[in-house]
């Protein structure tokens, strides 16, 4: 009898574990989902009255134009532009490519309300957000095959931008006009995933690469986001302003 109570045990407990692991091996994956939403919509008066530069609210999204033309001197203006300034930077390796700035028409389709991506993607060569003077941001390769910006450095100029050969002026690392203007903490303009990008400094101090993650960026307080917000960060070294790819999803980019 107590053989066949302990038989009765014993099967009681192989079924209980059997069916406890068919629900564990039946259970479906739980996908992973953004664990925080913002809101942009407060910093897009930071693009009002910019020359060259227009924005709309379409329902979720932003539409940001702009004709990509600097508020501020550059050799890289044809000699007979009243904008033309001849280098006076720095550098001593400093030499110009053979390119001109020429008028764009670029369109950012940007989200308001941006969020973590499931899947980052890697930003492309061209435009990758815009900047509050209407200038596009790049990201810190060379074409055509994503070489290092070694040797494309010595043709910024005094501001740290120059041109493509298609004409788009642009800038890889931080542009010295704006943060001598707005200063090193200020709000700097939008990646195409809706998130901010802010100066070399925070608290009064400089943000270095290994106070950012592996895109460049971290979720903080900002003057223009109290309650926090992910945001990028322009350094001193490579990667620059972005690194692995977009934090968030970005939008259309067209040109």
């Amino acid at each position: 009898m107590r053989n066949r109570y302990k038989t009765l045990i014993g099967s009681l407990l192989i079924l209980f574990v059997s069916c406890s692991s068919d629900e564990d091996n039946n259970t479906p994956d739980t996908p992973t989902t953004p664990s925080e939403t913002y809101d942009i919509t407060s910093v897009l008066s930071k693009f009002d009255n910019v020359p060259g530069v227009s924005y709309a609210i379409n329902g979720d999204v932003v539409e940001i134009t702009t004709d990509d033309l600097p508020n501020h001197g550059s050799p890289y203006w044809e000699q007979t532009n009243p904008m033309y300034e001849a280098y006076n930077g720095d550098n001593p390796n400093w030499r110009k490519n053979p390119n001109l700035i020429e008028s764009q028409n670029i369109v950012f389709t940007i989200p308001l309300k941006p969020q973590e991506a499931s899947s980052n993607a890697a930003t492309p060569l061209g435009p990758i957000g815009v900047s509050v003077n209407g200038i596009v941001f790049y990201n810190q390769y060379a074409g055509p095959n994503n070489q290092p910006l070694t040797n494309e450095i010595d043709s910024f100029d005094q501001y740290l931008g120059h041109p493509d050969a298609r004409g788009n002026y642009h800038y890889h690392i931080e542009p010295t006009f704006l943060t001598g203007v707005l200063g090193k903490s200020g709000f700097l303009g939008l990646l195409a995933d809706g998130f901010p990008v802010y100066g070399p400094e925070e608290n009064g101090s400089p943000v270095t690469n290994s106070d950012l993650d592996e895109f460049h960026g971290h979720v903080g307080v900002t003057p223009d986001f109290p309650n926090g917000i992910y945001h990028y960060h322009v350094t001193s070294e490579a990667p620059y302003i972005n690194g692995n790819g977009y934090f968030g999803t970005p939008g259309n980019i067209s040109q």
